[in-house]
């Protein structure tokens, strides 16, 4: 199982759709109830078969929240775009529920029942995340953290991780300069005494040691943080701590060991072949959904402008081989006429009128599920570069070639968590993401991201 979903912050996610999905049958429930309230004999033949269509009901909400981002580890919305989700989740989910009932009619509830059912679910679901929001950002629900060392590394809890909203699982008590190592932490957030680890982590009552020297060897009091691991104290590198909380690896200080013996990288051939179902079975449903639109998509691109309706370009797949990725074409046919390889920019004047549409919604990456159906692509993975800039790139940035070991994706866990790349800097960042992802990829982190995808796609985040 991946890291993202074994951490403190999924196992809370987990109780709280638990705790909604109790909600949210209870009210079916008292729906049923009211609905019922002078018939008796109605709501006695409804209890029969309570349970299967409560649950079924409740599965399609919190299904639609997962695909609206409500259910994501590392982000937080503000209060109106929470509402906004929420709300797009019940009419969606409420849309599937119609279908399914039309498919399968012995799962239907009843117009009455539906309708209460919703609005007491919204309520309900509302109430929760605003108590929960509330309660989680009091220190008493979070982890006392203490840092040892107080260097560059050290602070890039303060500079990576500064809002509240990245600490929402655990709060620093302060920062343990390490002797003869220099000092980066503002001097309101150390901890100067001479007072023992072990001290004074009991002293202030720490839960967990986060290591983050910027020079480990000689550097470390052992001893000490031994005694504190007998203690129950849980002592974590940085690196471990950054994939944890942030879900990423942090290039500049995971060293080649850490990768090696931190796990995962499962390759197993059930973990394949579940992979490979998966992507088949995403990509044709999706190709049944969507092949109206990849039709009008078609016929505008033909209409606008002379040249190819599909683009082809060779991009770097699984193990460094290349393939011919297949796009729909938004730009000029001359956009690179000088033959010099570009990354796309904002408001790109090589871009066509439907192009630009195309893009922003995403529609130009429909032809790419071919490309999963014959292997080329996974549908979740890192995006597939170009072969110029993969060579740049395995020299400029650490790591990078780390990322071609699994299959290249139609969307993936960088794509939801940084927006669209055009720099080397650009991709470094992006990349701290896809580490994470090869690290930690399984058959429900997959389906995570490709449900979160959704989001991105209606809300036109990332696209270029």
């Amino acid at each position: 199982m991946s890291i993202a979903l074994a951490s403190r912050k999924s196992r809370a996610l987990l109780l709280l759709w638990i705790a909604e999905m109790t909600l949210l049958i209870l009210a079916v429930a008292a729906a049923a109830w009211l609905r019922f309230l002078r018939n008796p004999e109605g709501l006695g033949d409804f209890l029969q078969a309570l349970g299967p269509r409560a649950v079924v009901f409740a599965t399609f909400i919190t299904v639609a929240m997962v695909a609206f981002g409500l259910y994501q580890v590392h982000v937080r919305h503000s209060r109106i775009d929470f509402l906004l989700r929420v709300s797009l989740s019940f009419a969606f989910g409420g849309i599937g529920l119609l279908v399914l009932y039309y498919l399968v009619p012995p799962t239907y509830i009843g117009r009455g029942v539906m309708a209460i059912s919703m609005v007491l679910g919204f309520v309900a679901v509302t109430a929760l995340r605003l108590v929960v929001g509330r309660l989680i950002k009091t220190d008493v629900f979070r982890r006392r953290v203490l840092v040892l060392g107080a260097g560059m590394h050290a602070d890039m809890i303060n500079s990576r991780m500064r809002r509240r909203a990245d600490r929402q699982s655990f709060v620093v008590v302060g920062f343990l300069p390490l002797p003869d190592q220099p000092v980066h932490v503002p001097d309101s957030m150390l901890l100067n005494t001479d007072f023992s680890l072990s001290e004074i982590a009991e002293w202030l009552q720490v839960y967990e040691i986060v290591v983050a020297p910027d020079e480990r060897r000689g550097a470390l009091p052992m001893e000490q943080m031994l005694q504190c691991a007998q203690r129950g104290i849980t002592v974590t590198d940085l690196t471990t701590f950054f994939e944890r909380e942030a879900g990423m690896v942090k290039l500049n200080v995971a060293d080649p060991s850490w990768l090696a013996f931190s796990g995962g990288f499962d390759h197993s051939v059930p973990r394949r072949l579940s992979k490979r179902f998966f992507d088949l079975a995403a990509a044709g449903a999706l190709l049944m959904v969507a092949w109206p639109a990849m039709l009008v998509v078609a016929t505008c691109i033909a209409l606008e402008s002379r040249g190819p309706i599909l683009y082809r370009q060779t991009r770097v797949g699984e193990n460094g081989r290349t393939f011919e990725l297949i796009k729909f074409r938004s730009m000029r046919v001359d956009a690179e006429a000088d033959g010099v390889a570009r990354w796309a920019s904002q408001g790109d004047d090589r871009t066509t009128r439907v192009g630009r549409i195309i893009r922003l919604s995403r529609l130009d990456e429909l032809p790419q599920l071919f490309n999963v159906i014959r292997g080329d692509m996974s549908f979740v993975g890192p995006r597939p570069e170009r072969p110029q800039f993969v060579d740049m790139l395995n020299r400029e940035v650490r790591y990078y070639s780390v990322r071609h070991c699994v299959k290249p994706g139609l969307t993936g866990w960088a794509q939801l968590r940084y927006p669209y790349g055009a720099s080397v800097r650009d991709a470094e960042e992006k990349l701290t993401f896809d580490l994470f992802y090869v690290k930690n990829h399984g058959l429900v982190f997959d389906l995570m991201i490709l449900l979160q995808t959704v989001e991105v796609v209606l809300f036109h985040r990332g696209s270029r």
